[in-house]
């Protein structure tokens, strides 16, 4: 019990509006090498803002260890505008390690989480806003149509349905991080401290009152994609593994085949070896393919077992899940 104390970091109070405080809406942007397009992007992102003005805002940048010159920007940011702040860490952690960050710096009545890439338009993020404000405590950004290759739609179409079907909670198909969560609800997710994250299932699983806003997903303005094909499988894993234990019952299964398999292969041999005797060769290669696919059976099944204990090795380590060197704040020298 006192672990899981320690484990949970602490939050900040709930807003007690006096008379004419606005609500006040935490932006959360993760950025990963953006230098390219990150002043466009906050251009835009207050544009769209400057619209809504009877709410108050806070821009929280996470730089997650670039190295193309997007801290410099982000500070310059920062010193121009009072409601940006900078959390800057000391190395890349990951993508769902900086939304982490974010969560945990956040301090408005609802937090809206999205990349910096122009891909999730920020006007979209203020219609997440109405859906709050008409009661839902967690709004998701669906992906109507999106402007990717036809090899990356496919198998995003097909993850998110493969997802779906084997996670124990349901998982909504088509969105990614960008989504406005709750005060409560914020506080809530800042509790899940586990090392490979899937914030997508973790806000899934938590329930509440649920929404969705489907919007067209844009190309991107600028530098190359955060999530290519090696990041891409790893955050399916660890989606699947850290909702489904659909890999280790598939386990069970294989091995219910493999033994019936076997003992086909065991009745056949004795016939042969009873009534046609004549025609009994030395069996090399029934015994290499029983072998060879009992071989990969296992080491398949070792993998996937691995990939659990790994997880409870990494969870184990308690280590801190980032280290900031630096909060960046427009009042700072």
């Amino acid at each position: 019990m006192a672990d899981a104390m320690r484990q949970r970091v602490p939050v900040p109070r709930r807003h007690t509006h006096q008379s004419g405080t606005p609500p006040l809406i935490s932006y959360v942007l993760p950025v990963y090498n953006e230098a390219a397009g990150i002043r466009r992007f906050h251009t835009e992102l207050t544009a769209a803002t400057a619209t809504r003005p009877e709410f108050g805002y806070e821009f929280i940048y996470v730089n997650d260890g670039s190295a193309d010159g997007s801290l410099e920007i982000l500070q310059d940011l920062a010193k121009n505008d009072p409601r940006v702040r900078v959390v800057d860490f000391a190395r890349n952690f990951g993508h769902q390690i900086a939304i982490t960050a974010g969560l945990d710096h956040a301090g408005g009545d609802a937090v809206i989480v999205m990349d910096t890439d122009l891909q999730d338009p920020p006007q979209v993020s203020l219609q997440l806003i109405d859906e709050w404000l008409a009661g839902a405590e967690i709004v998701s950004a669906r992906r109507r149509t999106r402007r990717d290759s036809a090899f990356k739609r496919f198998t995003a179409h097909t993850y998110y349905r493969l997802l779906r079907r084997c996670a124990e909670v349901d998982i909504p198909v088509d969105t990614g991080d960008f989504r406005l969560l709750d005060r409560r609800a914020a506080e809530e997710l800042r509790g899940f401290r586990e090392r490979s994250r899937f914030i997508r299932g973790m806000v899934a699983s938590m329930g509440f009152h649920q929404r969705e806003v489907l919007f067209d997903r844009d190309e991107r303005i600028a530098g190359e994609t955060k999530y290519p094909m090696r990041k891409m499988l790893r955050l399916a894993a660890d989606g699947v593994t850290s909702f489904s234990t659909v890999p280790l019952k598939l386990i069970t299964r294989m091995g219910f085949a493999a033994l019936a398999l076997a003992l086909l292969g065991i009745v056949y041999a004795v016939t042969l070896r009873l009534f046609f005797p004549a025609v009994t060769v030395s069996g090399w290669t029934m015994l290499m393919v029983a072998m060879l696919f009992l071989g990969g059976l296992q080491m398949l099944s070792l993998g996937v077992i691995g990939s659990y204990v790994g997880r409870i090795y990494q969870e184990v380590q308690q280590r801190p899940l980032y280290i900031v060197r630096d909060v960046i704040r427009h009042d700072q020298d």
